[in-house]
């Protein structure tokens, strides 16, 4: 039985210089975990407009449920304009008041929280006090043996400490890069002489299962209660780096939902980041072919 991966939080079109992409960290989460053959939805909210309804298409096509996404009759879908540098690393100018800035909280958001198996989420979308009370509540529904992953991702200015110390208090799976664990760190005065010892200090100041961090070309590290993994890094040819890190997030919840050691995990989610950046998008096409020679 397929289990049910949940991205929480902004869905919003990625202004591309080729054109627009869909995407939002929660968005290409459920992407990859749809591609990795399992259920995935998005709880998110749109604007009753034309990108609201080509979202909605655009998920379908995907092979991600859109049933409980919700309509906003007030404030327009969200967009965010990309800026590629000449290494293809992207730069972020993302569109404020939108339609994810006010999620609500319904009976079919407690269901499908109760349903899920792993969740998600991010400190964007809590930028604004209403998303933020229905991101939080959706997570204290879901139940006690979900993977509830926080997806750091900073965006400044839309963060702040308190932001962070709660989802952390409510996430038992942490990714962040290592530009995002030096701001934690600062911010929560971790203990640490190097990268993997604040990793080490952030899983046991909130009893996390598993601290991820990402390490660009360099790969990445996985932190357990106890075990460690580090993986190299794939060298690839870079297109565009939008979506490497939250394709990462879900082979790494993926796997680890089917019990993988984080070894294996390392490697699939690293192999699979590292393809995403050859492509266009955070959402390109995952055909059997590329995950064969991924997962085997």
């Amino acid at each position: 039985m397929r289990k049910l991966f949940v991205g929480l939080g902004e869905i919003l079109w990625d202004i591309l210089p080729t054109g627009k992409q869909l995407g939002g960290a929660p968005a290409n989460f459920a992407y990859i975990a749809a591609a990795l053959g399992e259920r995935a939805a998005v709880a998110s909210r749109i604007g009753r407009d034309r990108l609201g309804y080509e979202a909605l298409q655009a998920l379908e096509a995907h092979g991600v449920e859109s049933a409980w996404m919700q309509t906003d009759e007030q404030h327009p879908t969200g967009t965010v304009r990309v800026r590629l540098d000449e290494r293809g690393d992207a730069r972020f100018e993302i569109a404020e008041d939108a339609a994810w800035d006010h999620l609500a909280w319904t009976p079919a958001w407690n269901a499908l929280a109760q349903e899920a198996h792993a969740v998600c989420f991010g400190t964007l979308a809590q930028r604004r006090a209403q998303s933020r009370a229905t991101i939080r509540r959706f997570l204290r529904a879901v139940r006690s043996d979900a993977l509830k992953v926080l997806d750091v991702n900073l965006r400044p200015p839309f963060y702040s400490r308190e932001v962070i110390v709660s989802s952390l208090a409510l996430a038992n799976v942490v990714k962040l890069n290592r530009e995002e664990l030096g701001v934690v760190a600062g911010l929560l005065d971790l203990i640490g002489s190097d990268e993997g010892e604040l990793a080490r200090s952030l899983q046991r100041r909130f009893s996390l299962r598993l601290v991820c961090l990402t390490l660009g070309a360099q790969g990445s590290l996985l932190v357990a209660e106890d075990e460690v993994a580090h993986h190299q890094g794939v060298r690839a040819e870079v297109v565009d780096t939008v979506g490497a890190g939250d394709a990462f997030t879900a082979a790494m919840t993926v796997l680890l939902s089917r019990g993988q050691r984080l070894d294996q995990i390392g490697r699939v989610a690293n192999l699979l980041a590292s393809w995403v950046t050859t492509q266009r998008g955070a959402m390109p096409p995952v055909t059997k072919d590329v995950l064969a020679q991924i997962l085997q």
